[in-house]
């Protein structure tokens, strides 16, 4: 569980996740406000304790412990339902710590982030990364099973992440699957063209 420099100010780590029986992607971003990690599981040690923790779903509360943690407003019950206290609910619009935007996907309660400064999108599980279960494509990205959408399409999915295709994104940073630390744009455009 080692930590690896992807961006200045940006780190991941994987940990072992037993429902899924796989390693997950998570990340330290350092930021003005504090230090920020995104769904993060079992932190490793060297890291110290985050100011804020910002989760892309409910299913990622793992170790949501921070003064602030973060998720849509839509998670509130659930992630109570987890033992996790939402402090600061997303919708659209909200002011997040270190000048990260989130961004609403069509799957009910789930966002993606937008981290500026080393331009990269941070996402939960509406997209893929190569490797990952189910049905691995071996593309670098690939939209989620559709059926993780309840009642959105993949049409809705790739509607609502269109707007970060006007990003200039180096990098996606996905919890399942291998990251794309560069042409993140390129494969971003792909995944979403269908």
């Amino acid at each position: 569980m080692a930590l690896t420099e992807v961006a200045p100010g940006l780190r991941r780590w994987t940990a072992w996740h037993e429902e899924w029986e796989e390693d997950v992607g998570c990340l330290a971003v350092d930021t003005d406000d504090g230090l920020v990690l995104i769904d993060p599981l079992d932190p490793p040690a060297e890291l110290s304790p985050p100011d804020h923790v910002l989760l892309t779903i409910h299913w990622h509360a793992r170790s949501a412990q921070a003064p602030h943690v973060w998720a849509h407003k839509r998670t509130a019950r659930l992630l109570a339902n987890r033992g996790v206290e939402l402090t600061d609910p997303i919708d659209s619009g909200s002011s997040l710590p270190g000048g990260i935007a989130a961004i609403e996907t069509a799957r009910p309660g789930e966002v993606a982030y937008w981290l500026p400064r080393q331009k990269a999108v941070a996402v939960g599980d509406v997209l893929l990364g190569a490797g990952a279960k189910p049905r691995d494509t071996g593309e670098p990205l690939r939209l989620c099973p559709e059926r993780w959408l309840g009642k959105a399409t993949h049409d809705d999915l790739r509607e609502s992440l269109a707007p970060l295709l006007q990003l200039p994104v180096s990098r996606v940073l996905v919890s399942h699957g291998e990251p794309v630390l560069r042409g993140g744009g390129r494969a971003l455009a792909t995944a979403l063209a269908g």
